[in-house]
């Protein structure tokens, strides 16, 4: 199984109202590759891979499919995680850890 494919089975795991970042997933794979789980996540094929739940370690909202940063703040709103100023709000309480 390569890279991709890892980080997509580990992006269904986090449930609706919960977020995680591309460290915690790298983490959970033994590795220190976090772009490489942002490339394979802006690669996405498969449109039900919530990869809109990943985010940057620091609680701000980066890119989604490449760069429509809206639409991902639209879908985490819509899935109750509050946001401001492309920040989600109490990270660390809906922090999902693998």
């Amino acid at each position: 199984m390569n890279l991709s494919s890892k980080v997509y089975e580990l992006c269904q795991l986090i449930p609706k109202g919960k977020i995680s970042t591309y460290r915690e997933i790298a983490h959970k794979l033994n590795s220190k590759a976090y772009r490489a789980v942002g490339q394979a996540l802006k690669k996405n094929p498969f449109p039900k891979i919530p990869c809109h739940r990943i985010i940057s370690s620091n609680g701000y909202i980066s890119g989604y499919f490449g760069k429509n940063i809206k639409q991902k703040i639209k879908l985490l709103e819509k899935e109750g995680i509050k946001i401001k100023n492309n920040k989600v709000l109490n990270f660390k309480k809906i922090l999902y850890r693998f």
